[in-house]
């Protein structure tokens, strides 16, 4: 250890952290000797309390105050998108009912290109202990850059090109489902409203939907792709219908989408699910209001929240054991539509 190491006046709780592989709130609770912390863990910042050459009085004394008590909700997407589409409300409610009871404040951030290196500054200097990433789009940086600075984080969803603890629904498995319900009825010419491509959920989808059309010795070259809005369902259903004016049905990989591919269909006289039998997925809200009420792939978004939020407290906690990730299972849910 060089003799500036020496002068310091007390650890630097990331420094610590890094050298333990905890997170900067399990070393806190160690020196504090707090609960819920697990004996591995304990165990690692003591060693590496030892390394680094600081007695627990120092490191307690620099610690103190450190420990934020607050974690954040970043959600990659403009703030119109998060405050219309429901999902991202359920996700919320989720989050919000798992932090209850438990005096951790919590904070709602939208994430940005443009300004990945402000909210990587904000999250890495304190305000928080963790952080929940929503709606990660190709292979985003935010997420290396923080589990690099040691930030604990769990995706809402699948990330594309990182590694991190992540909880999302069984996307595959219910597209599947979706695929073979539309088979199973006898439909023939099966197209799909795919989501964004630079998004695992929408790779995921789409994956199952072509193995069960490939079940059933289906073609699945009907893809048009959208954004999760309802505009891009419209736009995707008028292609889709362009390419194939036969199609008899129709899986969109959203609700929302699907409201805008009902508009185009009820525009262009087709009947639902007559001549066009469409399957949705999330099982909003949209959903059961839809004309006609939509079959749909129900995920339980609250639960998604909740999942993500035990998670990240968890690994906060030091529990040993922890999971890399969680798949929540989803179901069928049939209307009038299909």
């Amino acid at each position: 250890m060089t003799e500036t190491a020496k002068r310091r006046p007390g650890p630097r709780i990331e420094e610590v952290a890094r050298v333990a592989g905890v997170s900067k709130s399990t070393v806190s609770r160690v020196i504090n000797d707090e609960q819920y912390v697990s004996a591995k863990a304990r165990e690692a910042v003591h060693a590496a309390i030892a390394e680094l050459g600081y007695s627990p009085n120092q490191a307690a004394r620099a610690l103190a105050g450190n420990r934020a008590n607050a974690i954040a909700l970043v959600v990659s997407e403009p703030t119109g998108r998060v405050l219309s589409d429901p999902f991202f409300a359920g996700v919320l409610r989720g989050v919000h009912s798992e932090l209850a009871g438990r005096h951790m404040q919590l904070l709602l951030m939208m994430s940005q290109p443009s300004d990945t290196d402000d909210l990587v500054a904000y999250l890495s200097s304190g305000h928080v202990d963790g952080a929940l990433l929503v709606s990660l789009h190709g292979e985003d940086p935010l997420v290396p850059m923080l589990a690099d600075l040691g930030l604990p984080v769990v995706s809402g969803g699948r990330p594309l090109g990182a590694t991190v603890p992540f909880v999302d629904a069984d996307n595959f498995t219910g597209a599947l489902e979706a695929a073979r319900h539309l088979a199973s009825l006898g439909r023939k010419r099966i197209a799909t409203v795919a989501g964004p491509k630079d998004m695992a959920v929408g790779a995921d989808r789409l994956s199952g939907f072509k193995r069960g059309l490939g079940e059933a010795k289906l073609p699945s070259t009907l893809v048009a792709h959208g954004d999760f809005t309802p505009e891009s369902g419209a736009r995707a259903m008028e292609s889709l219908l362009r390419k194939a004016p036969d199609l008899d049905a129709v899986f969109v990989a959203a609700d929302i989408m699907a409201l805008g591919a009902l508009q185009v269909l009820h525009a262009q006289g087709r009947r639902v699910p007559e001549d066009v039998a469409v399957v949705g997925f999330d099982d909003s809200v949209f959903a059961s209001t839809a004309t006609p009420p939509l079959t749909t792939i129900r995920q339980d978004v609250e639960e998604l929240g909740r999942t993500m939020t035990w998670r990240l407290l968890a690994e906060l906690a030091g529990e040993a054991g922890l999971p890399p990730s969680l798949l929540l299972p989803t179901s069928l849910v049939v209307r009038s539509s299909a």
